[in-house]
């Protein structure tokens, strides 16, 4: 897994069905320990709950990245697509 930005908030009603989808991780996540800012620029840090990366969800980005190849703005999320699986869905970069 490659961490690459973060989305916009999601609608309540967004949230509520994509949590319904979404396990925890059966052992230690890679990303335990990380930390996540609020906001571009910001030192002010998420709280989050890592979870299984099982699920698919088509999102639209712009083009603008960091220095370090994170999505400058967030991704703004479509839809889960529980029709594709994670392994049919290529690395990023590729």
């Amino acid at each position: 897994m490659q961490y690459t930005g973060r989305s916009t908030t999601l609608s309540q009603a967004s949230g509520r069905a994509l949590a319904e989808l979404l396990t925890p991780p059966p052992a230690v996540h890679p990303w335990e320990g990380w930390t996540f800012s609020a906001g571009w620029g910001t030192q002010r840090t998420l709280d989050v709950h890592l979870v299984q990366p099982d699920i698919v969800m088509e999102v639209a980005i712009d083009v603008t990245r960091d220095a370090v190849g994170r999505w400058r703005h967030p991704a703004r999320v479509h839809r889960v697509r529980t029709d594709i699986e994670v392994a049919q869905v290529p690395a990023f970069g590729e």
